[in-house]
């Protein structure tokens, strides 16, 4: 079973759920909103993938932060400070799965992945 983490009203949490539905696949939903990603969480995508991808740069949670705040996340401590308080900042969807970890919509990536489960 896939483990889905985001924010249920984003755009890009929605293609995805969409996606998975469309394609009978099941999975678990957790909303930041109801249930706050945790320290051993974000531990845990960092040992799959880069703590640099897990923060969404592009994101207006990360532009109202300050050139100062900013400028202190520098390694993967001092990101998940800035996550842990903000955790709409996080890159979404999260999607945990046998084989990894999927940051995003990609609809070719879910093909490759997510359809041999």
């Amino acid at each position: 079973m896939l483990e889905i983490y985001g924010i249920k009203n984003c755009n890009t949490v929605k293609k995805a759920l969409d996606w998975l539905s469309a394609n009978d696949i099941a999975y678990t939903f957790h909303d930041y909103k109801k249930e706050p990603a945790t320290q051993e969480r974000l531990e845990k995508w960092e040992k799959s993938i880069s703590w640099e991808s897990l923060v969404n740069k592009k994101g207006t949670t990360w532009k109202k932060l300050s050139a100062e705040e900013q400028a202190l996340v520098i390694d993967a401590s001092s990101a998940n400070t800035v996550l842990l308080a903000n955790n709409s900042m996080i890159k979404r969807p999260v999607i945990e799965f046998e084989g990894g970890i999927i940051l995003g919509f990609d609809e070719a990536i879910y093909q490759e992945k997510l359809l041999k489960i």
